[in-house]
C-alpha cells in the first residue's frame, strides 16, 4: 500500500505545476483561463485571487462541469500550499480535462510574493440560511446568488402577473425591484393580485406591493413608479434595470415597451392572460425576434379586450407570472435556455402546454433592417373612446 507521500509524489509526476511567475503571466495575458480556488470557505473568505471560481475540494468533481463545461478550457487550480490543488488537478485530468495545472506556491505563496488578490464578497450567515436551497444547486451556488443580489428587475404592473413575479423574484433575492403602476388597489383585484390584501384597498398598488416585498425579504430594495409609462419617461425608467418583466394588460404599453427595449437593447419577459389561457415569451433585441415581429401594428380597440372585459381565472396569473419570474432569473444567472424565439402557451382547461418557434421578421418596423424606432404613445390605436386608460392598466 502507498503512503500519502508516495501518492503525492506519484500525483505530481502526472500533472503540470506552475510557479508564481508563470501564474502571473497566465493571469495577466490569458483571459480565457479559468482559475479555481479549492480551499475551504473560511480560507476563501480571507482572500482569493481575483476572478477565481470557488469550489471547495470536496465538491470539485461534483460541480466543476457547471463551472467549466468545455473540457478543453485552460484551468489553473490553487489551494493554500499546492497539495490539495495537485490532487485536484489529477482528478480533473481523470475527468477528461486536457489543460489543467496546479499553482505550486498556492495562495499563501502567491500572497507572500506580492501577487494580486481580493477579499471576496461573502454572504452573511442569515443569507446563507435564507438562500441555502439555491447555494446547494451547482447551477446557482454562491456565485449565482451574488448575481441575483446584484441584479435589478423592473416589473411593469403590480396586478395579476406582477404579483407572483414580484413575490418570487423578491424571495429569490433579486437585489433591486422596480414597480411601475399608477392604479390603486380595488377589492375586485384580490381574486388574483396576491401581493395585495383587504387592508390595502384604496392604496396605490406600488406602495402596497412594496410593503409586501419588504416584509418578505429585507435584502431587496424596492423602487416605485406611480406613473403611467409614456414616450417621455419609458427609456429613463427602463434603462436602469437588467431585465423588464411585462405584466401590463394593454396594447399601448406593450408596443411602447417593445420599441423602448429595441432602443435600449433590453430583454423583456412578456406575459399575457385571457380567461383560461396564457402565454410567455422573451423578446430580447439582438438575440431573437421582438414583439413587433409578431404583430407589426397595434390592433383596433374592438379587437383588444382586457381582463376587465373578458375575465380571467384567478389562478392563471399565478402560473404565467411565476414562469415570467423564472425566465427573468435565468437571464440574470445566465443558465438554461430562455424563451427567446419561442412562445410558450398554456390552456388551463385541459392543462396543455405548447412551445411555438418565433422568427425575426426582416421587415419588422422596430428591429428589421434599416428600421428607425421612434417612441410614440399608442393610446389612440388601442383604447376605445369610451374607455379610460386606467380601465385596462
Amino acid at each position: 500500500m502507498s503512503t500519502f507521500r508516495e501518492l503525492l509524489t506519484s500525483t505530481k509526476s502526472a500533472i503540470r505545476e506552475i510557479d508564481f511567475e508563470e501564474g502571473e503571466t497566465v493571469l495577466n495575458s490569458e483571459p480565457g483561463t479559468v482559475w479555481i480556488d479549492v480551499r475551504e470557505a473560511d480560507e476563501y473568505e480571507n482572500g482569493a485571487i481575483a476572478g477565481a471560481v470557488h469550489i471547495p475540494r470536496g465538491f470539485l468533481e461534483l460541480n466543476v462541469e457547471n463551472a467549466v463545461p468545455d473540457k478543453d478550457t485552460p484551468v489553473v487550480l490553487y489551494c493554500a500550499g499546492g497539495i490539495r490543488s495537485a490532487l485536484a488537478a489529477k482528478s480533473l485530468q481523470d475527468l477528461g480535462y486536457s489543460d489543467v495545472v496546479s499553482l505550486r506556491p498556492g495562495f499563501n505563496g502567491w500572497k507572500d510574493k506580492g501577487g494580486k488578490f481580493t477579499i471576496p464578497r461573502v454572504m452573511s450567515p442569515e443569507q446563507k440560511r435564507r438562500y441555502h436551497r439555491h447555494l446547494i444547486m451547482p447551477e446557482v451556488g454562491e456565485r449565482g446568488q451574488q448575481k441575483l443580489l446584484d441584479s435589478s428587475v423592473l416589473l411593469l404592473g403590480a396586478g395579476g402577473l406582477g404579483s407572483p413575479a414580484a413575490l418570487y423574484l423578491a424571495a429569490a433575492g433579486v437585489g433591486r425591484i422596480g414597480i411601475v403602476d399608477f392604479d390603486i388597489v380595488d377589492s375586485s383585484n384580490l381574486q388574483r393580485q396576491i401581493v395585495h390584501d383587504e387592508s390595502r384597498v384604496g392604496e396605490l398598488k406600488v406602495d402596497s406591493a412594496k410593503r409586501t416585498i419588504e416584509g418578505l425579504n429585507p435584502d431587496v430594495s424596492v423602487e416605485t413608479f406611480p406613473v403611467r409609462l409614456s414616450s417621455s419617461n419609458v427609456t429613463e425608467i427602463m434603462g436602469d434595470y437588467d431585465v423588464v418583466v411585462d405584466g401590463c394588460d394593454n396594447f399601448p404599453t406593450r408596443y411602447l415597451v417593445n420599441d423602448a427595449s429595441v432602443l435600449l437593447d433590453k430583454p423583456v419577459v412578456h406575459g399575457s392572460i385571457f380567461r383560461f389561457e396564457g402565454q410567455v415569451s422573451v423578446f430580447w433585441p439582438g438575440h431573437g425576434p421582438c414583439y413587433r415581429c409578431l404583430y407589426h401594428q397595434p390592433p383596433p380597440p374592438e379587437l383588444a379586450p382586457s381582463c376587465a372585459e373578458a375575465g380571467v381565472l384567478g389562478v392563471l396569473p399565478g402560473i404565467v407570472g411565476s414562469i415570467q419570474a423564472l425566465e427573468a432569473m435565468k437571464i440574470v444567472l445566465g443558465i438554461g435556455e430562455p424563451l427567446v424565439g419561442k412562445l410558450l402557451t398554456v390552456d388551463t382547461l385541459d392543462m396543455s402546454f405548447r412551445t411555438l418557434k418565433l422568427r425575426r421578421d426582416p421587415d419588422c418596423p422596430a428591429c428589421g433592417e434599416g428600421a428607425q424606432v421612434e417612441l410614440v404613445d399608442y393610446d389612440d390605436y388601442c383604447i376605445a373612446p369610451n374607455m379610460k386608460a386606467r380601465d385596462i392598466a
